[in-house]
């Protein structure tokens, strides 16, 4: 091999660099990063305060799911509606579950998750899992945990947003315990599933 030979594998022209040019387009293949988490609690804090200004109430999601729940079955069986003093408070008589700040806080909520899933490359579907773990297992987990947790929060008049969040702004004191017993159930079961991540 020669000296021009060594010159030219050495040099910078036989292995072009990316051009500032191309980062954009290699940025552009993958999702955007994740808001700064104290920016994204101070926007959610400024969402709470114009959901107290407008509505008159904070955010919650599972008051609008009994809404859902209830207006479906209010179709089917309205006079069990009427007969059970749960569902009547929502929806007995001419009173109609549908119209209710809740139900467009939902709506929104899934519009908005949506928009800003396309927005930040991020709207696809997936299953969050550990390698060792079947979907099968995984879906079945999930399901569970959420009808425990959905009808824990019915019991409890709110979620983890309309009791923790909505009632811990206002200082209610339930709405503390509430919040405290989420996070101590949390860290008393995480050793219990971790598996589901490994």
């Amino acid at each position: 091999m020669t000296e021009n030979d060594l010159h030219a594998t050495a040099s910078p022209a036989a292995t072009p660099a990316a051009t500032p040019a191309d980062a954009p387009v290699a940025a552009a293949k993958g999702p955007r990063p994740y808001l700064n988490p104290y920016l994204a609690g101070t926007l959610l804090g400024t969402v709470l305060f114009l959901s107290f200004y407008v509505t008159g109430g904070g955010l919650g999601a599972s008051a609008a799911m009994s809404r859902v729940q209830t207006g479906v079955l209010d179709w089917f069986a309205p006079g069990h509606v009427d007969r059970v003093a749960y569902f009547a408070e929502m929806a007995g008589g001419h009173r109609n579950p549908w119209l209710n700040s809740a139900i467009w806080m939902m709506v929104g909520t899934i519009l908005g998750g949506a928009a800003s899933g396309l927005l930040n490359g991020r709207f696809k579907p997936e299953l969050r899992k550990g390698p060792n773990v079947t979907t099968g297992t995984r879906v079945f987990f999930a399901l569970l945990g959420g009808a425990i947790m959905g009808y824990g929060a019915r019991l409890a008049r709110g979620c983890t947003s309309g009791q923790a969040l909505s009632g811990g702004a206002v200082l209610s004191v339930g709405s503390w315990a509430f919040a405290l017993a989420i996070f101590a159930s949390a860290y008393a079961l995480a050793w219990f599933v971790r598996r589901l991540w490994n």
